[in-house]
């Protein structure tokens, strides 16, 4: 009996050391995959050149790796030992663990792998081409010298103007969206025609939307032909913008009108430029359709029966709007909204194509920046710094969504 015992215990084991050593040796050989080297042909001519530069640059990193896959394989084996004995539960486990293998590979090798990388050089100066050189905090720093140095300012306001994009794009999309979300749940002629031509922008592609108001922004584009017509029917002037490139502020403008005016240094106290607004609209154009099709959803599965009992108590249409449909619409309306923010705070494509981040930086978000240093469109390539921007602006995007939940999420429990 205890010799049987024995032998379980000895096989369980090496199933939990096989088990562990597997774990860890696949963690490894992904980890230097992605370990954070000096690029070129000469260094990927051949394994051993590969393998040389890893060793002269990227052992913090591997050591750092290898200390997580130590825990992993330990978290893997102790699970093994547990379940070996039972035949059903050992096959159940192999099973399991043999079909989403694929998936782990992929997932570990292509997002985790990628992501420790990123987090590794956020901490050295990294173009690529050289050696990856250890500067800690430096880059993180670096981010908000803006603070102190105007001529550093560029991350500070990329985060102004996508807070101006927020506020501005975030409430008015979401109203827009619930507003005709309600009017196509109403019985209406042609009802499925004008769904299908709401929609239509949303599945259209956003390089070819953009592409569409880059024209019609144009100084000789529709949107100012459509001005100068319309006000001159009233015989007022209207003298052409261009839209994607004027830097003037929201704020002001109206101190312009006022006989007042704000001056560059002040930045932070212009408000959102006229380039960035005329985004904020294409932005509003193309995502409210996809938000009105969530809100249509979620309208047509409230019960009818609520507002035959309130319109037998006397409501009327808005007050069956605002006291039924609204709150109902609460778990729906705190997706769209984080979703929304999250959406903004990431836009990236229109930038690029449209403004390039100008004028004057107006038009300059988190991500384009990060493109930009990553890339070295506009200066020397800076991997490093990059990668910290792009990890303050998830902590940022975290931490704002965090907050949405805990001021949103309250009552939606009960509908």
């Amino acid at each position: 009996m205890e010799s049987n015992n024995n032998s379980v215990r000895t096989h369980n084991t090496l199933a939990a050391i096989v088990t562990s050593l597997s774990v860890f040796i696949i963690i490894m050989i992904i980890a230097l995959m992605n370990a954070p080297t000096m690029g070129g042909p000469k260094v990927m001519a051949s394994p051993q050149t590969y393998l040389a530069e890893v060793k002269r640059t990227a052992l913090p990193f591997l050591g750092v790796v290898a200390v997580g896959a130590i825990a992993l394989a330990y978290v893997f084996g102790r699970m093994i030992y547990k379940v070996w004995p039972n035949r059903q539960k050992r096959t159940t486990t192999l099973a399991a663990y043999g079909f989403l293998a694929p998936y782990l590979l992929i997932t570990l090798t292509f997002t985790v792998g990628v992501v420790l990388f990123a987090f590794y050089i956020s901490f050295n100066n990294y173009d690529i081409f050289t050696s990856p050189q250890w500067v800690g905090l430096a880059n993180y720093k670096k981010a908000f010298n803006g603070f102190v140095d105007p001529t550093q300012k560029d991350f500070i306001q990329s985060l102004y103007n996508v807070i101006w994009y927020a506020l501005i794009v975030v409430p008015l999309q979401t109203i827009i969206a619930v507003l005709l979300a309600a009017l196509l749940n109403t019985p209406i002629k042609f009802r499925q025609f004008f769904r299908t031509v709401f929609y239509a922008p949303s599945v259209t592609s956003s390089v070819v939307i953009t592409l569409i108001f880059i024209w019609l922004y144009l100084k000789i584009g529709y949107i100012n032909f459509f001005f100068d017509k319309f006000l001159g029917l009233f015989g007022v002037k209207w003298v052409s913008i261009l839209w994607l490139g004027d830097p003037r502020g929201l704020i002001q403008l109206i101190a312009n009108a006022f006989g007042g005016d704000i001056p560059s240094k002040l930045w932070y106290l212009r408000g959102p430029s006229i380039a960035w607004m005329a985004i904020m609209f294409q932005n509003i154009f193309t995502t409210a359709p996809t938000f009105m099709i969530m809100f249509l959803a979620a309208m047509q599965d409230i019960n009818p029966t609520l507002f035959e009992a309130a319109a037998i108590d006397g409501a009327s249409k808005w007050q069956q709007f605002t006291k039924i449909t609204i709150p109902l619409l609460r778990p729906i309306i705190l997706m769209v909204v984080v979703l929304g923010t999250i959406g903004t705070l990431q836009v990236f494509d229109q930038v690029y194509l449209a403004t390039s981040g100008g004028p004057l930086g107006t038009s300059l978000t988190p991500v384009y920046l990060v493109y930009r240093e990553a890339m070295g469109t506009q200066g020397p390539i800076r991997m490093g710094y990059a990668s910290a921007l792009a990890f303050i602006l998830a902590v940022i995007i975290f931490a704002i969504t965090y907050v949405q939940r805990n001021l949103l999420e309250r009552g939606t429990e009960q509908y």
